[in-house]
């Protein structure tokens, strides 16, 4: 995955951090040490699982009251920053450091700590086809990061500081920008420390009556681009261009349905296609093929603030040119400007083989 929601992440949480005066903020550290596994979810990566990583993850949390409806609706959870270095223990790959905004969820009267995050790493050993062929993982310097972090978290044990260990996976991947990217995934174990900057000092949280919200279907069009590359090292950087239509109904302060359908014009799958009809006759391909495709789709939208996560899963009904199956689905995440427009950033993939990071706008009317 994604180069995907690692701007609109930072940029989410600068702009919740402004949005309580500075005397009415409460801060959190928090530092862990980990310990794991580079999990097998592509045969093409098992010469590379030889070793256990281990690292540090670092984290700044600024804390929630309920100041905003939404803070109330999503049980007050932790606005963040998260600096996570990783030694893979493994030569060929190296170590990464990784910068990330996130959040945190709490469950089970706040002893249960879900967070999710979004950033970008620095890897120190890509892949080079004459220095390191051997790491087909990380195609890039500069790759796209998610981690899940699912802890006991105990804060203010002993003035201030508190308790937390559980379990973390982080993903590391260029969402097929630059070839190769098989990218890994690292489950790990961890254990670590808390400290509240204000010793322990709670404030109240606020609790308001649920707003309801009733909106008729509303009509929405997008228009997303970007760059990526085939599997085909060395074969080329070229831009696509997608049109969207699709109509959506809200049905919670929470939850929208969306139904539609895109239309895909991917200069990548054009080259493809000529090499695929020069370098495999047997496939049947020709050069001539058409390279757009068209698809139907249903899709989630889950609405926080003025942000949004959507979930879309999609159908090619038009599809000359066979490309890693018909079935497609799209994560990423939604901004609004005003009522009406909005910038997103989202993955398109097959399953877990990541085609595109998205970069859009459009319009909901």
């Amino acid at each position: 995955m994604k180069f995907k929601f690692s701007i609109y992440f930072i940029f989410l949480a600068l702009g919740c951090y402004a949005q309580k005066s500075e005397e009415d903020k409460r801060y959190t550290l928090d530092a862990s040490q980990f310990y794991g596994s580079i999990l097998r979810h592509n045969p093409d990566i098992t010469h590379l699982i030889d070793s256990h990583p281990g690292g540090i993850i670092l984290s700044l949390n600024r804390k929630t009251y309920g100041e905003e409806y939404w803070q109330q609706r999503y049980n007050y959870p932790d606005l963040g920053f998260s600096f996570i270095y990783q030694d893979y223990n493994n030569e060929t790959l190296g170590e990464s450091y990784a910068a990330y905004a996130h959040y945190n969820f709490y469950f089970l009267n706040r002893y249960l700590q879900f967070r999710i995050g979004q950033g970008l790493a620095y890897m120190t050993n890509p892949y080079d086809k004459e220095t390191n062929f051997r790491n087909n993982a990380f195609g890039s310097q500069i790759l796209s990061t998610t981690y899940l972090m699912l802890n006991f978290h105990k804060e203010n044990i002993v003035k201030g500081i508190g308790f937390k260990a559980g379990f973390s996976v982080m993903h590391y991947s260029n969402a097929n920008v630059k070839a190769p990217n098989t990218s890994t995934n690292t489950f790990a174990l961890n254990v670590g420390v808390t400290y509240d900057l204000d010793g322990g000092k709670e404030l109240t949280y606020l609790k308001t009556e649920k707003k309801k919200i009733i909106e008729p279907v509303k009509y929405n069009l997008a228009f997303r681009t970007g760059i990526n590359e085939s599997d085909v090292i060395n074969s080329g950087q070229f831009p696509f261009y997608i049109l969207s239509g699709y109509a959506d109904k809200r049905v919670s302060d929470l939850s929208a349905i969306q139904v539609g359908g895109d239309v895909y014009f991917s200069k990548f799958l054009k080259e493809l296609i000529k090499y695929q009809s020069i370098a495999f006759p047997e496939n049947n391909v020709s050069a001539d093929d058409d390279y757009k495709r068209v698809g139907v789709f249903i899709g989630h939208e889950l609405f926080i603030n003025k942000m949004s996560v959507i979930s879309q899963l999609g159908y090619y009904v038009y599809y000359p040119f066979d490309f890693e199956g018909r079935v497609y689905n799209r994560i990423g995440l939604k901004r609004y400007f005003g009522d009406k427009v909005y910038g997103a950033l989202t993955l398109k993939s097959h399953g877990a083989k990541a085609e595109a990071v998205e970069f859009g706008i459009g319009i909901r009317l």
